[in-house]
């Protein structure tokens, strides 16, 4: 479901596989496919689920991306339905304890939205009808 949220706006959906290819390799291997990622664009969505704030790859482009002066934001994606059509549970914030580039806590400069619904669906609608003013917000705040 989070893959396809960028085809709401016309960007192909993110491909499971090749960043499954990815993580199988070494670390250098797995940044610099990051870096590729990140290039030409203006702003990073942290989709902040059960085990964001656990990866060291999301730090690593959280990082990279603030680095860049890229926008961030984070958007919690705790009610809508994982693969197994399960609703996902909620997981800490992915920002807390990162400094921005100054030493300033990123916590106090990164938004993070927590849609309102009751229903994957409600949350979902509310994700894509806001996700395009959320990323102009961002990249005005870089």
């Amino acid at each position: 479901m989070v893959r396809n949220i960028g085809m709401v706006h016309g960007d192909q959906a993110a491909i499971d596989n090749s960043w499954e290819s990815v993580f199988k390799t070494e670390d250098a291997a797995i940044r610099r496919w990051i870096n590729a990622q990140l290039t030409g664009r203006s702003c990073t969505i942290v989709l902040i689920g059960a085990e964001t704030a656990n990866s060291k790859w999301v730090q690593y482009e959280i990082e990279r991306s603030l680095a860049t002066g890229k926008g961030v934001l984070g958007i919690r994606i705790h009610k809508l339905l994982d693969q197994n059509q399960q609703e996902s549970s909620a997981g800490p914030n992915p920002f807390e304890g990162l400094s921005m580039p100054d030493g300033s806590p990123v916590v106090d400069s990164i938004h993070t939205y927590d849609p309102p619904g009751e229903t994957s669906k409600e949350v979902y609608a509310h994700i894509s009808e806001n996700i395009e003013d959320w990323i102009e917000v961002a990249i005005s705040r870089r």
